[in-house]
């Protein structure tokens, strides 16, 4: 399987609520591609939905290693901060991603 087909097989798993099987598949889909960072936020959205925050931002930072201009990913970190009640952290993230999204 491909690195895509991977990341759309942990969708599909995370779609019907299959959480440890979607982060098998975006395990995969890192596995076969280091670069490819929107594994990363999927694996992160299943941590989230398990409760896992500390290993979802984890995730999202990895994802930020990768492309660090990613305003989806300034947005992600953004929540789970939030969920950690990091509010100073999450405003943080939250203003990068607006100021990049305003760059588009």
């Amino acid at each position: 399987m491909a690195t895509k087909e991977y990341y759309m097989a942990g969708l599909s798993k995370l779609g019907t609520g299959d959480l440890e099987g979607a982060i098998v598949e975006f395990e995969k889909a890192v596995a076969d591609d280091a670069s490819f960072y929107i594994a990363h936020l999927g694996w992160a959205q299943a941590l989230d939905r398990q409760g896992k925050i500390d290993e979802a931002i984890e995730q999202v930072k990895c994802a930020l290693q990768i492309v660090p201009d990613e305003a989806l990913a300034h947005t992600s970190l953004s929540r789970l901060y939030q969920q950690k009640g990091m509010i100073e952290e999450a405003e943080e993230e939250m203003a990068i991603s607006h100021k990049l999204s305003q760059n588009i």
